[in-house]
C-alpha cells in the first residue's frame, strides 16, 4: 500500500472505526449457530470502494482524530500525515510526491504546500469533496 492509499485509508475509515469503538457490545455476542450462521457467499466483497463522502463529513473525521486540533493540516503536509498516523518523513513525502507526480520534490515549504494541496485534490478526485479555497 503507498503513503496516499494510507493516507486516504486513515481518512475513510475513521467514521467506521469510531463507529465500531462506540458500539461495541458490553458482554460478547453469542456465536451464531449453524442453521443461523450466513453462508460465505452472502458475505459483502471486501474490495467494496467506500461510499463518497462530503467534505464536512471528511474535515469531521480528520478533526475527532487525536491532535487533529493542535495541527495545521489544511495546509501542512507534515501535519496532514501526522494527524492520520503517517509518518511525515522526508523520504515518506518524497514517495508521496512520486506517487502524485510531483517531480524533483526537495521538501522546500513550497513543495510541502503543493504536496498537500495535491493530497487533498486526489482525495477530492477519489470521493471526498475539498473547499474550493484548497483546491488548485
Amino acid at each position: 500500500m503507498g503513503i496516499f492509499a494510507s493516507i486516504k485509508n486513515a481518512i475513510w475509515h475513521a467514521d467506521r472505526d469510531h463507529a465500531e469503538e462506540t458500539a461495541k457490545p458490553a458482554v460478547a455476542p453469542r456465536p451464531a449457530t449453524p442453521a443461523t450462521a450466513p453462508s460465505p457467499a452472502a458475505a459483502p466483497a471486501a474490495s467494496q470502494a467506500p461510499e463518497p463522502i462530503s467534505q464536512a463529513a471528511m474535515e469531521e473525521r480528520i478533526s475527532r482524530m487525536p491532535g487533529a486540533d493542535s495541527h495545521n493540516w489544511r495546509t501542512s503536509i507534515v501535519d496532514l500525515m501526522s494527524v492520520v498516523g503517517v509518518d511525515p518523513s522526508f523520504a515518506n513525502r518524497k514517495e508521496l510526491a512520486g506517487e502524485l507526480g510531483l517531480e524533483g520534490y526537495a521538501g522546500t515549504a513550497e513543495q510541502n504546500i503543493a504536496l498537500n494541496h495535491a493530497v487533498l485534490n486526489m482525495l477530492a478526485a477519489e470521493g471526498g469533496a475539498m473547499p474550493d479555497m484548497l483546491r488548485d
